[in-house]
């Protein structure tokens, strides 16, 4: 009964913020959202699990992590109050840029399904709905929020602007993903969350758990694996990038293909680390 208390109390927040949002408009909306997380944030989530997980950025002082917790607070906020914008950017096209287009051109015109994996990047749903956009044939995984108040808005928007076929994550799910595959249907989803169900792989040089998803549908069905990264550029447009594919025989094993899936969030993580999520306790037992 706590727990119903509570997430009505959030689910109330929220959409009185989303209304809000809304009523500002896109822009006024994310300096808004922006400062009101970098200001509360903090006050929600642990501070020791974020330290924790930044001292695996060796290469960084202090003071520089000190404003990568900074950046993240006001991008989590920006993100946020964007999802009530999905449309705007389901309807206009000079707010994604993408490089490496070839690459997802290929895979649309072979008519053959690929596993593409990212991480919890800037507004990590617009990759996905970009890939829609262009013509491909997708199914992505996604874990279902824990309030139940807010859950059935947020599939309702990514259903009807980021991609129609979502799976929801589970057992049941992997096996809705192999349907969808052996449909011709790509698969999307994100690799760089921690997984009970998951393998102990090194992460930043620490075993965490892994989902090994990929790997395992990769080789049974003989598919190329394309990482993709998105980051926020200066004007608020984004750029999305897909990378070369990996092929599974060029590894021995889904151990050794999952660990080169994660060197390669690793290398994005640094690359633009205030944009990646690091209040989720990854390094869990």
């Amino acid at each position: 009964m706590i727990k119903i208390i509570k997430y009505l109390f959030q689910s109330i927040i929220i959409y009185f913020f989303f209304i809000i949002g809304k009523i500002i408009g896109i822009k006024l909306g994310r300096s808004l959202f922006g400062y009101l997380f970098k200001k509360f944030g903090p006050l929600f989530k642990s501070k020791k699990i974020i330290k924790k997980n930044l001292e695996n950025l060796k290469n960084f002082t202090e003071e520089e992590k000190k404003n990568i917790i900074f950046k993240m607070w006001e991008s989590y906020g920006i993100v946020f109050i964007e999802y009530i914008f999905l449309n705007k950017f389901h309807r206009e096209k000079d707010l994604i840029n993408i490089e490496g287009k070839e690459i997802l051109d290929d895979i649309i015109k072979s008519n053959k399904p690929a596993i593409f994996v990212s991480g919890h990047f800037s507004n990590f749903e617009l990759m996905s709905l970009s890939m829609t956009k262009s013509g491909l044939k997708l199914a992505t995984i996604y874990r279902p929020l824990n309030n139940f108040f807010l859950n059935p808005f947020m599939e309702y928007l990514r259903r009807k602007f980021v991609c129609q076929n979502q799976i929801k994550k589970g057992v049941s799910g992997v096996r809705e993903a192999i349907d969808f595959v052996k449909k011709n249907y790509s698969i999307a989803l994100m690799v760089d969350q921690r997984v009970s169900e998951g393998e102990r792989i090194n992460f930043f040089g620490k075993p965490a758990l892994t989902t090994t998803l990929p790997a395992q549908i990769a080789i049974k069905y003989d598919l190329p694996i394309i990482p993709v990264f998105i980051k926020r550029d200066k004007d608020n447009s984004f750029t999305i990038r897909f990378f070369k594919k990996i092929v599974h025989t060029d590894f021995k094993d889904k151990l050794e293909l999952t660990l080169r899936l994660n060197q390669i969030i690793e290398q994005l993580i640094v690359e633009n680390p205030h944009e990646w999520i690091w209040t989720h306790n990854r390094w869990k037992s």
